[in-house]
């Protein structure tokens, strides 16, 4: 084991990458509670989703840990799942199954780009500040259905949307529950977001709005959503630009979490690149397409592998530790699949406050790389999609820049999106 993980030469041992990778697995563990919901949203069985997304978190986490040798998680990722479920099926009309097989197209375009190098190009491309209008967008778009689960935020007539019946007593539960994990992960209470989501459904048991048949038992079926997915469907019905999408936020999304994981974990070599981004980002796309084949939206490296690297992970024994807890947590299907939606609704907008945090990162100084930004982040919620928000951010981008006769400034990268962005719009 020291010697496959080379414990010794990163300073660490056996019982630290174990509880490390406990760190991990408590603060990412409400996504087999959250993503089964959104998914059943898209017409996918919730048992079946449920497995899914254990499955997909252990398989990924592992490839991560053995390919990488890095104490980094996957799991299904927050943001991607909404755009899969109610973007892509609801908004778009498109098939869950010809969905998955958009998914499993963008990993393996993930997977052909980080074995030809390209990623290079398309990552150190692709301006600062619009990856974080990208990531913060993502959160606007996730807090608006959070919002919407929690029924803060409902449907109106003349203003489109307005605030929802506070009396309504989920609504109340909802409330409450975001702040418990808000305040819990003030006090950095390690499993904040899981915490806040059990106790919610526990809250709405006397109510009969929370009905809990059991805690463990034998893991779903996942006949329903095992290689169901629909490659030649996806391609006939033209969904390239969604393809791209999952694509191009699963690649800046993954780039983004080892270049902030491996830092803080001291593993980054002195020249700021960061070792075996190869296998790394091979691990990640190969998690994206076992994902779809199981039956879940597109895996993705977690940002909060950073609880595990802060409590002393620093090799792919964390990895494993926490794939092999998603194992046992099969058999916790009754719990997670009982929990009603004004019990995860909180989770997603915590976490979307949370990748909004990003915004604090752009360049407010520089019109020309803050507005774009903003216009790729205020897009996504209010057109209820992440490819659109994108698509104009980008548009913008290249068009700001060379009114300002910095069209040099525009790397070839985001003149492609952009142009592909262009074209997509003129075809409607």
């Amino acid at each position: 084991m020291d010697r496959f993980f080379d414990l010794a030469a990163r300073g660490t041992t056996p019982r630290t990458e174990f509880m490390a990778g406990l760190a991990t697995y408590l603060t990412m563990a409400y996504i087999v509670v959250v993503n089964p919901q959104i998914l059943a949203a898209a017409g996918i069985d919730p048992g079946a989703a449920f497995v899914a997304t254990c499955l997909a978190a252990a398989i990924g986490s592992a490839l991560m840990g053995l390919l990488a040798n890095f104490p980094i998680a996957l799991a299904p990722g927050m943001g991607l799942n909404a755009y899969f479920a109610y973007a892509v099926v609801q908004g778009m009309g498109v098939p869950w199954q010809a969905a998955l097989g958009a998914v499993f197209l963008g990993g393996l375009l993930f997977f052909a780009v980080s074995v030809l190098r390209i990623r290079e190009w398309l990552v150190n491309g692709i301006p600062l500040s619009l990856k974080l209008g990208i990531a913060a967008g993502i959160g606007f778009f996730l807090g608006l259905i959070g919002l919407r689960g929690m029924g803060l935020v409902v449907a109106h007539p003349a203003t489109l949307v307005g605030l929802g019946p506070l009396r309504a007593t989920p609504t109340l539960l909802a409330c409450a529950g975001f702040l418990l994990i808000a305040g819990l992960a003030a006090r950095g209470v390690p499993g904040a977001i899981v915490i806040g989501i059990l106790a919610t459904a526990a809250a709405g048991i006397p109510f009969g709005l929370t009905r809990f048949q059991g805690l463990v038992d034998l893991p779903p079926s996942l006949a329903p959503t095992f290689l169901q997915l629909d490659i030649a469907g996806a391609l006939g019905l033209g969904v390239l630009g969604i393809v791209f999408t999952f694509f191009l936020v699963d690649l800046l999304d993954n780039t983004g979490t080892l270049i902030a994981t491996t830092h803080r974990a001291g593993l980054m070599n002195p020249d700021g690149t960061v070792p075996n981004l190869g296998r790394a980002l091979m691990a990640d796309s190969g998690g994206a397409m076992i994902g779809a084949v199981l039956g879940t939206s597109t895996t993705v490296s977690y940002i909060e592998s950073a609880a595990g690297i802060q409590a002393g992970g620093r090799t792919g024994l964390t990895a494993l530790t926490v794939a092999a807890l998603f194992l046992l947590t099969l058999f916790l299907a009754p719990v997670a699949t009982a929990i009603p939606g004004f019990a995860t609704a909180p989770a997603l907008v915590f976490v979307a406050l949370l990748m909004a945090r990003a915004l604090g990162d752009i360049r407010w100084d520089d019109a020309t790389d803050s507005m774009p930004a903003i216009v790729t982040a205020l897009a996504m919620p209010f057109t209820f999609s992440i490819a659109t928000g994108i698509g104009l951010g980008f548009l913008v981008h290249a068009a700001m820049k060379t009114m300002a006769g910095r069209a040099r400034e525009v790397s070839g990268a985001v003149w492609l999106i952009a142009g592909l962005s262009a074209i997509k719009f003129a075809l409607g």
